[in-house]
Formats: structure tokens, sequence, C-alpha cells
């Protein structure tokens, strides 16, 4: 596994996806059909999945959506609309299941039960009632905060507008898909490129009255924030959903076992051109709400449910040629530029290769005939190679020794925890040395989750990159906007905007710049983690000068590979250079910690053994939830050593020297009780 390449062809992916959900949220124009966004969407996910060093505040596991349109009112959700990890096989469901139990410590034997529900192709809303009538509804925006299209979202008859049920709870914030049938999209099909967008058009429009003809339609699946409710499953909320005047999909079934979720999976992906609406895969739901609420969230996605995507679609084309791309970690990730085809829809002339070992193992050449896959894996990568079709004269494809962009050496690093060779092949430039990894670190510095200078696009990276108006970070903070002026495509209000936008930026938090440095293996969770822990910028540059980053090996969560990382940045001239100059251009804020009023406030913990009846992930969220604070290692910070079955004994000494509470589980409980 070559990690720079891996990260390469994710962040090109994150950086695409960006680019898609402004044109298809913000702006209404989708530059993709809907299959091929939900394809790219997946693929990201399922890398990160696969690598868990992979981190971006722009991923689908961290953001839903797009910021909300300026053209509607901002609304925040009472609980962020969160998207949902992907699962392509039945091994996908199997490792899903499995991990689900690991987390409840509980027997692989114990099957679980799971609410099956087609997943509607359409766009989510959320509908808030109180006292049952409809008061507000809310697109998705970026799952935190959504538009406020309550207008539209009247103008659907599937929508109660008042409910009397007794048993409907005092508030309650219903949610769903709206969507476009098949047969009524037959007369759309002239002004949208798919069902999806035309619901998604018709529900952005200023007039309610525009979109009261389009015939839309809504079905509910879940909820958000809820007051007086007493039911205790999914499947029986769905059924009162109906009951309550919601219609739901007809398709809904609740199933014990991967084995009949396969089959129900089967049977649907069967009838699914038969629907008279878009599905594109099936959400399992574990259908007990209270083990739902054990299981909480990761990121952006809850622990308990997955969506599983219907079946991928193949084509065959030819290489045309294999181009080498330079990532912002210098990772070389090769990408076959093949003969355009359709495939389910969609126009593909890329396919990635992955890594260097890839092209060997499939023993792909410029000229070969290959079947080309769009899953959800990869996509579009290439399967396999047709070897009968293979012209005599194809040469191996020799990866390079040097870097194509600035003629450095190309290393494969060791990788300690697998004993072997990294898989993906690197420029082994440092800091700004090499010009390709320059311009995706600017990309990097520029993008939402870092700095996110509104209007500062990737083109626009490259174009004053190409015209030596920027080569480090901090040059963006002095323009000549006179000259700007002067470009084309630029006229005074744009570079007045671009100038305020800027010096907007000026001001940020801590653990943004951190991200925004793009150290390698500091994704955006472990810069919070290292700015909750340090408070200031003026700590962070003193961890180099005061030969302190091992410190940082305390932080829970951080580990080796972090610190190597880390160190291996200070120690590039020029990377300190862009730290200091950016600190007397910047107001960075300090880090404050957050107001802790949990019963295990300003308390310490670490755990050493095995637990009974939860695993350690569960036993450190609800810590985390009652204000306490995890760290790694024994030290004199630490409060309470909760130790489990088979402790490591070294840990218990070292508590035991620093007079350190040693408690077990059942004391663990019986602190968190304490705030019942």
């Amino acid at each position: 596994m070559d990690k720079n390449k891996v990260k390469k062809e994710y962040n090109k992916k994150i950086q695409n996806l960006v680019k898609l959900n402004k044109h298809y949220y913000e702006l209404s124009k989708p530059l993709v059909n809907d299959y091929e966004y939900d394809q790219i969407k997946a693929d990201i996910l399922s890398l990160e999945k696969k690598y868990d060093f992979l981190e971006s505040a722009n991923s689908p596991s961290k953001i839903v959506g797009f910021k909300p349109s300026k053209t509607f009112k901002k609304v925040l959700h009472r609980i962020p609309m969160l998207s949902l990890s992907n699962a392509f096989d039945e091994e996908d469901l199997v490792n899903f299941e499995k991990k689900i139990n690991n987390f409840l410590d509980q027997k692989s034997s114990n099957e679980l039960e799971y609410s099956a529900e087609p997943k509607i192709d359409g766009i989510s809303a959320s509908l808030i009632f109180k006292k049952g009538k409809f008061i507000m509804g809310l697109s998705r925006g970026d799952g935190k905060e959504g538009e406020d299209i309550t207008n539209n979202l009247r103008t659907i008859d599937d929508i109660p507008k008042n409910i009397s049920a007794e048993n409907f709870p005092d508030e309650i914030d219903i949610r769903g898909e709206v969507f476009i049938q098949n047969n009524d999209f037959e007369n759309l099909k002239d002004k949208f490129a798919n069902p999806r967008n035309a619901a998604s058009g018709s529900l952005r429009q200023k007039n309610p009255q525009d979109t009261k003809k389009i015939p839309l339609k809504f079905i509910a699946y879940t909820f958000g924030y809820v007051n007086n409710m007493e039911i205790k499953n999914q499947s029986n909320f769905l059924q009162q959903l109906s009951e309550w005047g919601f219609k739901t999909n007809p398709f809904n079934k609740t199933i014990k076992g991967i084995k009949n979720l396969m089959k129900n999976y089967q049977e649907i992906e069967k009838k699914r051109n038969d629907i008279d609406f878009d599905i594109d895969g099936i959400v399992y739901k574990i259908n007990s709400f209270g083990l739902q609420k054990r299981l909480g969230n990761v990121a952006n996605s809850p622990r308990w449910a997955i969506a599983h995507k219907f079946s991928a679609n193949k084509g065959i084309s030819k290489i045309l040629n294999i181009e080498i791309q330079v990532g912002r970690t210098g990772a070389l990730t090769p990408v076959a530029k093949i003969k355009p085809i359709n495939i389910g829809g969609v126009v593909v002339s890329n396919a990635t290769l992955h890594n260097e070992d890839e092209i060997i193992r499939k023993d792909i050449r410029i000229g070969d005939i290959v079947v080309v896959e769009r899953a959800g894996d990869v996509i579009p990568h290439i399967i396999e190679v047709d070897l009968k079709k293979r012209k005599k004269n194809l040469k191996k494809y020799i990866f390079p020794i040097k870097c194509p962009s600035c003629g450095a050496k190309t290393i494969k690093e060791y990788n300690s925890i697998t004993k072997k060779n990294d898989a993906v092949r690197r420029c082994s430039s440092e800091g700004y040395e090499c010009d390709k990894m320059t311009i995706e670190k600017i990309k990097h510095f520029v993008s939402k989750e870092a700095f996110n200078i509104d209007g500062f696009g990737k083109k626009i990276v490259e174009n004053f990159w190409k015209l030596k108006m920027i080569k480090l970070p901090q040059d963006i903070f002095f323009l000549n906007y006179e000259k700007i002026k002067t470009m084309d495509g630029w006229g005074q209000q744009s570079v007045a905007n671009l100038k305020y936008a800027i010096e907007e930026k000026k001001n940020i938090s801590f653990e943004k710049f951190i991200y925004a440095l793009g150290i390698r293996h500091i994704g955006f969770e472990n810069a919070k983690l290292i700015a909750k822990t340090l408070k200031s910028p003026e700590n962070f540059i003193n961890l180099f000068k005061e030969n302190k980053i091992d410190d940082l090996l305390n932080i829970d969560g951080i580990g080796e590979t972090q610190i190597i990382s880390l160190k291996k940045f200070f120690l590039n001239k020029t990377n300190v250079k862009v730290i200091q100059d950016l600190q007397k251009i910047l107001k960075i804020k300090k880090t404050i910690e957050n107001k802790k009023d949990g019963v295990l406030s300003d308390k310490i913990f670490m755990f050493t053994g095995k637990l009974t009846g939860m695993s350690r992930a569960e036993a450190k969220s609800l810590i985390e939830k009652n204000s306490g604070t995890i760290i790694s290692n024994v030290s004199k910070k630490l409060d309470y050593l909760i130790i489990g079955e088979k402790p490591t004994k070294r840990k218990v000494e070292a508590a035991k020297e620093l007079k350190i509470k040693i408690i077990d589980q059942s004391e663990l409980h019986k602190l968190l009780n304490k705030s019942s």
C-alpha cells in the first residue's frame, strides 16, 4: 500500500466532490448526473473505510451536501442530518455487523434485527412539527445547517400540514425524501437531466407557485429532534408514520441475518427497473432505538446504519496513455487516459490505476484493451486486461523513478507495521521544493475545510501560480490586486470580493491553521486534538524549538505515525518559514476549552485491560459525552486508571507510583450515574 498515492487519489476526489456539490446544491446546475455523483461519493467513503489514515473536512463522512444557498434563509438543524457509510458486497455487511458486535461487546452469533429500506434517489428534507402543525421545512444543506424551503414543501400533497393523532409527539422533525416518479418525469425530461435534478431544482425555486407545478412526492423514513415519543424501534416508527398520514416506502422490511439481507437485496435489485421511482440501494438500520442510542455516531455517519449500493457497471475501452499525478504529500498516482466510453449513462475517459504495484500485478500497458468498472471501491478503475487483444509491440509500463514535476528521486517508504515497503511511490522532496506538491498544498490551504477563502478555487491557484503571483501560502495575503484587475475574467467588483474574502480569513481558528498547513497524517481531527492540547500557535512552533514533539504521544489519537510526520515537517526550513510568516500575518485564535458541565468535567481517564459488556470505544464515548478526557499514557495528569480484565502490569504499577486512583468498570459506572 502506497499511502502517498492513496492520499493523492483521495484528495483529488475530495476536490472534485466539492466542485460538484457547489454546482449541484448551490448553483442548481449539476455537472454530472445523479448516478455519477453518488458513485464519486461512494468512492471517497470506501477509500476512507479501506485506509484509516485518510481524512478531510470536505469528506461526505464529515459533511453532508453543501453550505446553504444565499437564496434561502439558513436554519440550524436541531439534530444534524447525517450521511451513511456504504456497503457494496456481502463482505462489507459482515464487517459492518462485526463492528457493531465488537462495539457492543456481544457475541457475533447474536442475530441483529434490521429495518431494510430501499434508498430513494431524491432530495432529503426535514419537516418540523409543533403540536401537530407543520411549521417549517428545511433542506439537508451541509448536514448541520439547512435552507428554509417551507413554502416550497407546503406545495407537496404527500406532506400532512396538520396531524391530530393523540400519540403524535409534541415536537418532532420528520425526515424523508422528496422525489419525482419516473412516469411524471417523462413530461419534464427536456428541462432536467434526471428525476433527482428535477426534484432539486423544483425545491430551490424562489416562487412556490413554480414549485407547485411540479409533481413532487415525499416519503418519510426517520426523525431528527423529538419530544415525547414512546416508540421503541424503527419498524414500529415506520408503521406509525403511515398512521399519521405520511407515505412510506412499500418495500420496507424487517430482517434478521446477513444472508437474509442479501436475499432481499437481490430481489429488490431485480425489481428496481419496474419500480416507478429511482432507488440506488437499500439502507439497513439497527431496528432497536435503544441499540442505536448505544452505538451512536462516527463523525457524520451513524454506527447503526449503512447503505448497500446496487452493483456496478462495466465497459470495455482502450488505454490511450498513462499520466502520473503528483499530490500534496508527494504521492505519485497513475491515471489511465482511456478512449471515452459510456458506462451507466456516464461518459468515462479516465480510470485510476491505484499505484505502481497494481500496474505490475495486472501488467497494464499503454494500448491495452481493458475492462473498466465504475464501482464503490475505486471509481472508475481497471479490472483486467484482455490479453487476447494485446498487440505484440506493446511495451511494459515503467513507473518513473524520478518525480515528473521536480526530478527528485521517488521512493517507497518502509511501513513498520506491515514490515513492507508501501505500495505508493512518493516524491522525496520535502516542504515546497516540488512545484506540483506546492500547488496542491496551496489548493489545500485555501480549501473549504482549511482557510475556506470564498472564490479562491483550484483554477485560480493554478493560474496565479503560472503568473508567479503565489509561490507559498503566505503570498496569498500580499496579492497584487491592481494586476489582477487587468487580467481576463476579472473586474473591479470581483477583485474587491476576492480581497474581502482573503482579508476576512486572516482570522482563523488554531485547529484550522494546523490543518491548512497540509502536514502529512495530520487530518482535521488530529489537528483539533493538537490544538486542544497546545492551546496557542506559539506552543505549536515551540514544539520544534524545544524538541517536545514527542510530548504529543500522550494525546489519545496521536501515534508514532503522526509524530514522525510532524518531525519531518519541522525539519524543513521552508515549512518553518511558512508558519513564522503566517503567524505575523494572521490572527490565530487560541483554543478555548468548551464549557464543561458533565459529571466527569476536568477528569482525565485511561484504560488498560478488556472491559466487560462494552467495548473500549463505547466506554470512551461515554466518558467524553460526560465531559471527561481520555489519554493514552500514564502521567501525573491522570485522575483515574480504569482496569478491565488482564490489565497491563506496567501501567498499573506506574499509576500506583504516581498515586493515581485505580478503579474498575463498576466504579466508572458509579461516577457516570452521579449525573442521573
